[in-house]
C-alpha cells in the first residue's frame, strides 16, 4: 500500500468547485473535485523534495500557479471539463496533445516509473531560493504575480503556446532597506 503524506498546502478555486494540493513531499499537486472528491489531475513540480509555499487557480480555471521553497515558480495547464453536467460537477478533460505539459520520454509508459509520464509545468520563474513567496494570477490575461517575504513584488507573463521561462514586466521592493531584518 502507498504511503500517504500530510497535506501542506491546499487552494481552492474561486467558485469553490476545485480543490489543489501539495503534499510535505511537494514533488506532485492534485486537483480534486470540491463536489465529490474526485481526483481530476495531477502535475508534478519536480523530483526532488521541497516545501510548497502557495498554491493558486486562475480566474477562468485554466492555470495553476504554484511556489515552492527551489525559489520557482510554476504554472500548470489545467485539463479539467468544467463544463455543466448533468449535476454541475467538474471532470477530467478528454485527453490533448499540449506539447510543454507531458514528458518527452512518455514513449517508454509503463516500463519506468509513473515520473517519465508526468505532466510538467508550462511556464516557469525563478527567483531566490528559500525566500517564502506567494503565487497569485494577476488581472491581465496570462500574467502571475508574486509576492516574496523578503518584500519583494514581481509580475511576469507567461505564453501559453510556447511556454518556457516567464517573462519578468515589473520587480520592486516595497519594505525599506532596514525593515527587511
Amino acid at each position: 500500500m502507498a504511503q500517504r503524506l500530510q497535506i501542506a498546502c491546499f487552494a481552492l478555486s474561486q467558485d469553490g468547485r476545485l480543490v489543489a494540493t501539495a503534499s510535505s513531499k511537494g514533488t506532485l499537486v492534485r486537483v480534486f473535485s470540491a463536489v465529490d472528491g474526485t481526483l481530476l489531475q495531477e502535475v508534478r513540480r519536480g523530483a526532488d523534495r521541497a516545501e510548497i509555499y502557495s498554491l493558486a487557480f486562475s480566474e477562468n480555471m485554466k492555470w495553476l500557479a504554484v511556489s515552492s521553497d527551489k525559489g520557482t515558480v510554476h504554472v500548470f495547464n489545467l485539463k479539467v471539463n468544467l463544463g455543466l453536467t448533468g449535476n454541475d460537477q467538474p471532470r477530467p478533460a478528454p485527453e490533448s496533445n499540449t506539447p510543454a505539459a507531458a514528458s518527452s520520454l512518455t514513449f517508454i509508459k509503463g516500463v519506468l516509473p509513473k515520473f517519465f509520464n508526468s505532466e510538467w509545468s508550462v511556464a516557469q520563474f525563478r527567483l531566490h531560493e528559500g525566500t517564502h513567496y506567494i503565487v497569485a494570477f494577476g488581472h491581465q490575461k496570462n500574467t502571475v504575480v508574486i509576492l516574496g517575504m523578503d518584500g519583494s513584488f514581481h509580475r511576469c507573463v507567461f505564453d501559453p503556446a510556447s511556454g518556457g521561462e516567464m517573462k519578468q514586466l515589473e520587480c520592486y521592493s516595497f519594505l525599506k532597506p532596514d525593515e527587511t531584518s
